[in-house]
């Protein structure tokens, strides 16, 4: 199996080398960029390419090492259609966002938050779900209502969609943050036996890392919406097919403390936009509430920034992965 994940990531690690300049030179040619502007420093319009890019790579990886082998349990091959086809459902939604920004406007928030809503939907109505929990004064697995099931997983995919488009506003910021995740996963998955979670970490792993070469300081190219969309979207369907699937207090914490550093800005940012009386999905214009423009604010360079975030995020993972071999 070891074998099997090695040769899945060097494949989708090279197609998306081989993607890169490709599309890059594409956006280029359809002025699909991103300017730069007051809020935004860069100083030459960027390729928001990087999202496509990791999608490609993502579909063909699931073609060849998902749907093609048999190493996985009957039934999962419904759950890896719906995953596969909400996140081109969402990477969709964010490449049209994405286009529409690099003309000077800016897409509805409602329509995106449909098809975000949609695209949990289709990975619920699947399997991919939060069902319940195991609680051990009674040695018994608690399923949760069906609605509740329901708006629990809703909320958990909009939210880390959300969390990761957030986190997207330093050069390789959400990547990093993405690829520490996901690489967690694979481990728990590993730990777990849990082999389909295994290569869905894999691919996403190996798609963002063959994406940062391109994207950590000084990035050549941005993954835009589509790709901050796609990162999220995919943990969040990760997490729900393996960690908390099993669902005892400790797999429950896991994916909390894997994506800790996300899911908790995000969370701050919300609630100080909303005490504000300020709209929550609306980026503030003094680039002030996230945590990495709170620390350029405090003088710390981009760089240095991100290797701060990064850090805490990857104490944050160690600990869920201590957690799960002592617990």
């Amino acid at each position: 199996m070891m074998h099997f994940y090695g040769i899945a990531f060097a494949a989708v690690f090279v197609l998306v080398l081989v993607l890169m300049p490709q599309m890059a030179k594409l956006a280029h040619k359809l002025d699909f960029t991103d300017k730069p502007t007051e809020r935004k420093k860069h100083k030459a319009p960027m390729p928001l390419s990087g999202g496509v890019s990791m999608f490609i790579a993502v579909f063909v990886g699931f073609i060849i090492f998902v749907f093609t082998t048999d190493l996985f349990v009957e039934g999962v091959d419904i759950e890896m259609i719906a995953v596969l086809g909400g996140a081109a459902l969402i990477v969709a939604v964010g490449v049209v966002d994405d286009y529409s920004k690099s003309k000077g406007k800016e897409f509805p928030v409602w329509p995106r938050l449909l098809i975000h809503i949609v695209s949990a939907s289709i990975a619920f109505a699947a399997g991919v779900r939060f069902t319940g929990f195991f609680n051990p004064l009674i040695d018994q697995y608690v399923y949760l209502p069906f609605v509740l099931q329901y708006v629990l997983t809703v909320l958990w995919f909009v939210g880390l969609v959300t969390a990761f488009n957030f986190m997207d506003g330093l050069d390789g910021l959400s990547g990093l943050l993405a690829l520490i995740s996901g690489s967690t996963f694979f481990i728990v998955a590993l730990h777990m036996g849990q082999p389909e979670s295994a290569i869905l970490a894999v691919v996403l792993v190996a798609a963002i890392a063959g994406f940062l070469r391109s994207n950590l300081p000084p990035a050549r190219v941005y993954m835009g919406d589509s790709g901050a969309y796609l990162l999220g979207f995919m943990l969040a369907a990760i997490s729900l097919h393996g960690a908390f699937k099993q669902a005892t207090v400790i797999s429950l914490i896991i994916p909390m403390l894997a994506m800790g550093v996300p899911i908790f800005d995000s969370m701050l940012v919300v609630v100080r936009r909303i005490l504000a009386r300020k709209p929550a999905h609306v980026a503030d214009s003094t680039n002030i509430t996230h945590l990495h423009f709170r620390l350029l604010r405090e003088g710390m360079k981009p760089a240095h920034a991100v290797a701060l975030i990064i850090l805490l995020s990857a104490c944050l993972n160690l600990a869920s992965i201590i957690l799960m071999l002592v617990f």
